[in-house]
């Protein structure tokens, strides 16, 4: 079985159904998930619901090309005052690079203004941004370690959110432009996590069974 894989992020819900329909309609498999804000997202004050595309990883490579298609077919009747063209060169190059936080439209336009303002845009310079953008996202969270004293302190504490921090370190994944999906954290800070959700759970059943108690004595 085909393991299933995210395809695309949307902040809307909108953008998130057409693409799913479009999908539906030339038979690929897909499903539509909103996740929920992540912890970090709430302690800085901006939770935010990503809504995933999701689809097979068998699929994926079908499913790109098919959008690309799609897009390409828009290139030619472009707004003059569409936003893209005031981006700067380098710009531009942010968008190959980071083609996953973009649409396939954008991404596309990106490639035929640089092309068009005489720049390299090459298979081997694709390729190479690709897999430099895989390297970046596989990167580790840098801040682990703050999470992991927070974890300890807050779980340790009783609170819910110690234990949501420890489920964090121990599962959290990032999903990769290729469809798959790696760890966010190292292997200790996930060795650390799960310790951390182990000790909130302990730490809070004990409190509310003290807490129970108390009632009814």
């Amino acid at each position: 079985m085909s393991e299933i894989v995210t395809f695309k992020k949307y902040p809307d819900v909108v953008q998130a159904n057409e693409l799913k329909e479009f999908l539906l309609k030339n038979n690929i498999e897909c499903y539509l998930a909103d996740n929920e804000p992540s912890v970090d997202s709430f302690i800085v004050g901006t939770p935010m619901t990503d809504y995933e595309v999701k689809i097979k990883q068998k699929d994926f490579e079908k499913a790109t090309v098919l959008v690309e298609k799609r897009s390409a077919g828009m290139l030619n009747n472009i707004d003059p005052d569409y936003y893209l063209f005031t981006f700067t060169n380098e710009e531009l190059y942010d968008i190959l690079l980071k083609q996953d936080e973009w649409n396939e439209f954008d991404y596309l336009l990106a490639k035929k203004l640089l092309t068009e303002r005489g720049k390299t845009v090459d298979e081997d310079m694709i390729s190479s941004l690709k897999k430099q953008r895989i390297a970046d996202i596989a990167k580790k969270d840098p801040n682990e370690k703050v999470w992991m004293v927070a974890g300890y302190i807050l779980s340790l504490l009783g609170g819910f959110i110690g234990i949501i921090i420890g489920y964090m370190l121990w599962k959290s994944k990032n999903s990769l432009p290729d469809g798959k999906s790696v760890y966010s954290y190292t292997e200790k800070g996930r060795s650390h996590g799960f310790t951390i959700f182990c000790i909130g759970i302990i730490v809070t059943v004990i409190s509310l069974l003290y807490r129970f108690n108390l009632y009814t004595s």
